[in-house]
């Protein structure tokens, strides 16, 4: 992300670096536009379909003598105005983290740009990742998937969702859409845009597909793993810009982000390829939510299994090139040190010499007459 400068000089209205700095106080209107509909009757119909989840199921719930309901969800194409206001809300909070949080350390700290960039990013992305590793790990806690793991694929297809489940991915894919005008609000520099957007892609592909496919539970699982490996990250980055001798966290990092891709594929093999392949209901019915068919199944295992590898691709280079700066500051640095004491060694014998020419005899001749 980059510097957005700040000019005392008003740009014209509508122009680029008017809607650039403005654009969370356009943005909080249009989501206000949204939320005074609620207050209408002529309006309230459409403006439920933004704001409220959709697509909900009451099912009878027997807790000992008292009958009760609860309320589960499915998904649908109403679900894509839901996504487009959360998106606004996520643009709305990113503007604020970033103005009275980030914004303000900024100052303090007078980073470079390459590290103002850099740290901007990772303090929008522990902020989210901190939260949804917490909100889905209730939610799995809620739903007993971590005691009991057979509920990853035991009563395929998972088409009812509670509705902390639901809104959690209704959020999620809100939130990696926001990223996309973010390159622009953030003016994004045009060589890390490619970058940004190979990983934001990732990420509503991955998710829309395990919310689409029904494979909501192993996505909701697989999602706190990443997230949290990558919160990690993002943490000891922010230490580092902080105090370059901290380092310490990137090494527990590596290790937990090579531990993370082994349990991501372990637990997609096993439950794609041997809890979906061995389940009684298979065959793609649409109607029924149900997509345990082998091509379905070998396209999701060639999908996770290709984004593992890149991203140990892309770890594998990352390391090579922090052992290589290490390695350059280290030689460097014995250099200076080695300069330093050859200038010391021959400071000392330019003064030892210059002390035996003082007391020559040609030099107490000179003192005599």
């Amino acid at each position: 992300m980059g510097i957005r400068k700040k000019n005392n000089k008003n740009p014209p209205v509508l122009s680029h670096e008017f809607v650039i700095q403005n654009h969370a106080d356009i943005v909080s209107c249009v989501a206000m536009v949204f939320l005074l509909g609620l207050m209408f009757e002529i309006t309230s119909k459409v403006a439920v379909l933004f704001i409220t989840v959709q697509y909900n199921v009451t099912m009878p719930a027997n807790e000992g003598l008292e009958e009760t309901t609860v309320n589960y969800f499915h998904y649908g194409l109403k679900d894509v105005a839901t996504v487009f206001f959360y998106m606004l809300v996520a643009i709305i909070m990113h503007a604020i983290i970033q103005e009275y949080v980030l914004d303000k350390i900024n100052r303090k700290m007078h980073f470079s740009k390459t590290k103002h960039s850099k740290f901007n990013e990772s303090g929008q992305l522990s902020a989210f990742y901190l939260f949804s590793c917490l909100w889905g790990a209730s939610i799995l806690v809620s739903e007993n998937l971590l005691s009991n793991p057979v509920s990853l694929w035991e009563g395929y297809p998972h088409t009812l969702m509670p509705f902390q489940m639901k809104f959690y991915y209704i959020c999620q894919i809100g939130y990696w859409l926001h990223a996309i005008p973010e390159l622009y609000f953030q003016k994004t520099k045009k060589e890390d845009i490619p970058r940004q957007l190979v990983y934001i892609s990732l990420y509503l592909v991955h998710i829309t597909g395990a919310y689409i496919l029904n494979l909501n539970r192993l996505g909701l699982l697989l999602l706190v793993l990443h997230y949290f490996v990558e919160l990690l990250f993002h943490v000891s980055r922010l230490i580092y810009f902080s105090n370059e001798e901290r380092q310490t966290g990137f090494t527990v990092w590596a290790v937990l982000f090579v531990l993370g891709r082994l349990l991501t594929l372990s637990l997609s093999v096993l439950t794609v390829g041997f809890g979906l392949a061995g389940a009684e209901k298979q065959g793609l019915n649409l109607a029924e939510g149900s997509f345990n068919v082998l091509l379905v199944r070998v396209t999701v295992l060639a999908a996770i299994c290709t984004t593992q590898a890149f991203m140990m691709w892309k770890f594998i280079n990352f390391q090579l090139r922090r052992w290589r700066e290490q390695a350059q500051t280290q030689t460097l640095k014995k250099k200076s040190s080695s300069s330093k004491s050859k200038s010391k060694k021959a400071n000392g014998v330019n003064g030892s010499v210059g002390a035996s020419g003082a007391d020559s005899p040609r030099a107490r001749k000179e003192k005599s007459s």
